[in-house]
């Protein structure tokens, strides 16, 4: 890869599974899962409702990301940017929160002013959690960006340490974790994948 703009929605499919954001991005296989289209469909319901700013799209050569704020919102005298989610747990992932960062990083490059929190928004359970952002998830999304521009085409990410986050994937097809384990159970070692084959 090159230094080109990196999405900041693609951190957070880095950081959950780096295998899957090879597959996405060298091989553009994002599929149309059900949490995709639900996904899509909850944000543009939901584009026009309130009073906040919808959709503000940033990008930064500096910081090597671009990518589009779901929700501006002010809480006491802070701008924060909101990230809807979809999650019937009433949870999130530590990958969302590394996404949040970005946009906040984003932001306050834009604003020229520190923007110390962000917050994910779970349409599901109606549930808002503010995020406080810290150096250490700045430091992960440089790193993160980092490790995505130096990937290759010829060098695949291992398996997940995680075969549960292989259920619902829409490069599972592609990824095929379970024959590789099998095939190449050196790309298994020391994943969740030995256990499986």
């Amino acid at each position: 890869m090159t230094d080109e703009l990196i999405n900041v929605a693609d951190l957070n499919q880095f950081s959950y599974c780096q295998r899957r954001y090879w597959y996405l991005h060298f091989y553009d296989t994002q599929g149309r899962n059900y949490e995709r289209i639900e996904g899509k469909t909850k944000h543009e319901n939901q584009s026009t409702r309130g009073d906040w700013v919808n959709e503000l799209y940033l990008e930064s050569e500096e910081i090597g990301l671009k990518g589009k704020i779901d929700i501006l919102d002010s809480t006491d005298g802070q701008i924060i940017p909101i990230e809807r989610k979809r999650a019937e747990s009433g949870d999130y992932y530590k990958s969302d929160e590394v996404q949040l960062a970005g946009y906040c990083m984003l932001l306050e490059e834009h604003l020229d002013e520190p923007v110390r929190q962000g917050a994910i928004y779970l349409y599901e359970t109606d549930q808002r959690m503010h995020i406080p952002i810290t150096e250490s998830h700045r430091e992960t999304v440089r790193e993160q960006i980092e490790a995505m521009r130096s990937m290759t085409v010829e060098d695949i990410p291992p398996l997940t340490d995680n075969p549960s986050k292989c259920e619902a994937c829409s490069a599972r097809e592609y990824c095929m974790p379970e024959e590789t384990a099998i095939l190449e159970p050196k790309k298994a070692r020391g994943t969740g994948w030995e256990g499986e084959v």
